[in-house]
Formats: C-alpha cells, sequence, structure tokens
C-alpha cells in the first residue's frame, strides 16, 4: 500500500464515524488547526525531542472531547516528529521485538466496545528506516525480532490516532520484555540516542490502572488508591526520585489497587531511561483524572 493509499484508508475509516461523535469533532478541530498553520516538522536545530509517557485510556478515549484535545495540543506543541517508537503496555514480549516496518493490521485487543472502534485505522508509513536505527543500537546480544504480521496494538494507536490524526509519520512499536525498572531504564538508555535524530520516544501506559476495583456505579468518584498513588509518584517524578519510583512496589500508597498487575505502569521506566538526565523532573503536560484513574502523562527533556 502507498502512503497515498494509507492516508486514504485511514481517512475512509474515519469516515465511517458519526459525524456528531466527539472524534470526529476532533477531528474537524484537527483538520482547522492544521489549515491554519502547519505542524513545523523537527529540524536538527531543535535539538532532540524529549521522551513521552502518557496515560492512554482504551477506545472509550476517542469519546473525550477534554482529553482528546489536552494530548492534540501536546502534539502540536512539539515539533512534528520525522518517526515515533512506542512501547505499550499492552505489549509484553521477550526477547525484545518489533512490529511490522510495513503498515499492518491493527490489534483491537479489547472487548464490549461499539463496533466502529474495531474498523477504525492508522496506517502509517514504512518504518523501516527506524527499524535499523533500533536495531543497531542494542548489543550484539540483544537480538531484535520483527513481528511482520502484528500491527500496533490499542495502548499505541488510540493515543496516536489522537495526537497525530493524518498518519503521517511513521511509527513503530517496541515490545516489552520485562518489568524490571533498571533493565527498562537500561533499555531506555539504548534508545536516547533516537531523540536526536527527531524521533519521539514514547511510553504508554496509565498512571493508576486499577479496573478491578473501580466504583462502576459511580466513576466520577476518584478511589483514594488512585489519588494517592498518584501523588505519591508525582512527588517522586518532582524530586526525580528514580529510586523511589522503582520501589513503586513496597512503598507505594495504594498498592496493589492502582496497578494490580503493573505493565501499565512500568513503561515510565524506558521513558526516564531515554532522558538526557532521568534525575531532572519531568514536565507534567496532563494530569487529573478520568473514570476515577490517573491520567498523569509527562516529558523528559
Amino acid at each position: 500500500m502507498t502512503n497515498r493509499a494509507a492516508a486514504g484508508a485511514t481517512a475512509a475509516a474515519d469516515a465511517l464515524v458519526p459525524a456528531q461523535h466527539p472524534f470526529t469533532r476532533h477531528l474537524r478541530r484537527a483538520a482547522t488547526l492544521e489549515n491554519a498553520q502547519r505542524h513545523r516538522p523537527w529540524t536538527p536545530a531543535d535539538g532532540p525531542l524529549p521522551a513521552l509517557y502518557l496515560s492512554h485510556g482504551a477506545p472509550m478515549l476517542f469519546e473525550m472531547s477534554d482529553w482528546m484535545t489536552q494530548l492534540h495540543t501536546w502534539a502540536r506543541a512539539l515539533p512534528k516528529p520525522r518517526a515515533i517508537l512506542i512501547v505499550s503496555a499492552h505489549w509484553e514480549s521477550a526477547p525484545l521485538s518489533i512490529t511490522s516496518t510495513q503498515p499492518a493490521e491493527l490489534v483491537y485487543d479489547f472487548g464490549g466496545f461499539h463496533p466502529m472502534y474495531y474498523q477504525m485505522r492508522y496506517d502509517t508509513p514504512p518504518a523501516v528506516d527506524l527499524a535499523q536505527q533500533v536495531v543497531a543500537l542494542m548489543p550484539d546480544t540483544e537480538q531484535v525480532h520483527e513481528h511482520r504480521n502484528r500491527g500496533l496494538d490499542h495502548g499505541a494507536w488510540v493515543p496516536l490516532k489522537i495526537m497525530y490524526p493524518k498518519a503521517d509519520i511513521p511509527v513503530l512499536q517496541l515490545s516489552m520484555p520485562t518489568h524490571d525498572p533498571d533493565r527498562l531504564m537500561a533499555l531506555g538508555r539504548r534508545l536516547r540516542a533516537l531523540r536526536e535524530s527527531g524521533v519521539l520516544v514514547i511510553g504508554s501506559g496509565y498512571m493508576t490502572h486499577g479496573l478491578p476495583f473501580l466504583d462502576w456505579q459511580n466513576l466520577d468518584k476518584v478511589p483514594g488508591w488512585s489519588s494517592d498513588f498518584d501523588h505519591w509518584a508525582a512527588e517522586a517524578l518532582a524530586r526525580g526520585d528514580v529510586d523511589e519510583l522503582a520501589r513503586f512496589h513496597s512503598n507505594a500508597p495504594g498498592m496493589p489497587y492502582a496497578h494490580p498487575t503493573v505493565e501499565h505502569f512500568t513503561p515510565l521506566f524506558v521513558t526516564l531511561g531515554a532522558a538526557t538526565d532521568p534525575t531532572t523532573a519531568p514536565t507534567t503536560t496532563i494530569d487529573g483524572y478520568a473514570l476515577g484513574l490517573a491520567k498523569r502523562s509527562l516529558e523528559a527533556a
């Protein structure tokens, strides 16, 4: 599929979303902004792009206008990246692996949502050059396997479709091979050089993710375990206390309710590892709560 055909396939799928749906309104707003002022591409004069950690949400994020606006505004505040490398909570796999370097079918790894979300597309340009860069950064002992039939999972394509709706940036997803903070920090350090060439490195998770413990009859209420964990993380991040963050299992209030499984928190360590100085406080760009879960998202220079 050519780049033009891929973009057309994504746009055709977007056209199937009802005209008054919040995501359709988001697309119209994004197009208006782009027509008024083109998103400026990254150049070497910009220096390294930051590394991001974002709380990604499920397909219901497409119905949350304020959150979509926050994500899109954040994306446009940064130079438009040459490519994007994303580590998602939804792909835990060792040895280290990458998605197909050619556009592949999305992974619809969710259930119980409206059928329209299973028809969405995000056909980005080939990411062959990015894959070669990633492989070159790994030690000889770390073989990187390409899953040629695997596309992006929803931890990647849902937020990126909102942030960069034109689907015109090459995207590659990297698996999360471990939950050990030290090893993930080391992986992030290897990826740090990508930022200097205009690649946006993203860890995609959710600052709290205690889905089994939500009060589904009262989702406007923020559970104490969610706010307590979020405040603890915010304070540790503000101090640049990576060691404290790495001890989240034992030290964070709200555990294990905030993270009964840890895959939505641990992408943070890839982000921090990719930062120029992991002990420098990152900038929180989005905070607050959605469905009782902490949306805290940040960028590290």
